[in-house]
């Protein structure tokens, strides 16, 4: 009942956020206002709440290592499948980024669902380390990749945009240091946060499925289809590997395969298209990451619940 009860209602306001852009209620001009509200707002605020609010915040060094190695190596493995299957150089970045990114909005939904606050809690701390790496490795590929040149001036400013601006990493940080100084909000704070909180997830997954785009997915499916298989199957088998590795278990482990069986982020399309890359490839793998992804986090729940009887 883990799986259905984790995965099911998730996937379920993802499709009404599909049938509401269909059928009209939700247009573009709301969809994008949503986003900026979801990522600069409230999403920061959900993660700086439920970080901070911990007064018993550790950091678990082995799973953070343990997934920080996993994603460099499948980086490694998404630069090499560049030159096996011949991906064009105007593809490639967006190629890299589809095989390493994660989406947060979802990751954190299915973590609530099925691992409560101690979940949210080691989430929230991982996403701080991996969100800075990942921009890292994507900004320097598709730079690469660009065909153009970028003055140094140039580069450092996109990077920098992308590491100290992300206001997730924002939220989690300022969450960390609260719970460090503080550890509890007052009863009308912390139920404002949890008002604001209750709003958050519904409206970030309806706003995913409004912006899944499926036309023109065909030209672009057999790399979308590649880059899925490395984030969805080969990065889970990777990272299961290395926690096991770095003797990582429990709660922890738990967490770690959710957050490898995620599907990639929506943000590919934004550095993509700011760096020179194929924007209607990252829709294209959006799509088909989001809708296998539904695979890749049901077999992640339900292996671990047989292997290790579950959180």
């Amino acid at each position: 009942m883990i799986v259905l009860n984790s995965i099911f209602p998730v996937f379920a306001i993802i499709f009404m956020g599909i049938v509401l852009k269909r059928i009209r209620l939700t247009q573009e001009v709301f969809l994008s206002a949503a986003d900026r509200l979801i990522y600069y707002a409230f999403f920061p605020l959900l993660l700086f709440w439920k970080i901070g609010r911990s007064s018993t915040i550790e950091i678990d060094w082995a799973f953070c290592g343990a997934c920080i190695s996993a994603v460099i190596s499948i980086y490694g493995v998404s630069l090499v499948c560049i030159k096996i299957f011949k991906v064009g150089d105007f593809q490639a970045g967006t190629f890299s980024q589809s095989c390493i990114r994660f989406n947060t909005y979802i990751g954190i939904a299915i973590v609530m669902n099925a691992a409560g606050e101690r979940g949210i809690l080691l989430f929230g701390v991982l996403i701080g380390f991996m969100i800075p790496l990942i921009n890292v490795l994507s900004v320097a590929t598709l730079i690469w990749y660009s065909g153009k040149h970028y003055p140094s001036a140039q580069r450092n400013r996109i990077l920098a945009r992308a590491l100290f601006s992300n206001p997730l990493i924002l939220g989690c940080i300022a969450g960390i240091v609260y719970a460090y100084t503080v550890g509890r909000f007052p009863a009308f704070i912390d139920n404002t946060f949890e008002l604001a909180g209750s709003l958050t997830l519904p409206l970030a997954l309806i706003s995913i499925g409004g912006g899944l785009t499926f036309s023109g997915i065909q030209k672009h499916y057999p790399q979308a289809l590649i880059a899925s298989i490395l984030k969805l199957l080969v990065l889970p088998l990777t990272g299961y590997g290395f926690l096991t590795l770095f003797n990582v278990g429990g709660l922890s482990l738990f967490v770690g395969m959710i957050y490898f069986s995620l599907p990639t982020s929506s943000v590919i399309y934004i550095l993509s298209g700011q760096l020179n890359s194929d924007i209607d490839l990252a829709y294209t793998s959006i799509v088909v990451s989001t809708i296998f992804s539904a695979i890749s986090m049901t077999v992640a729940l339900t292996g671990f619940k047989i292997l290790a009887g579950g959180p």
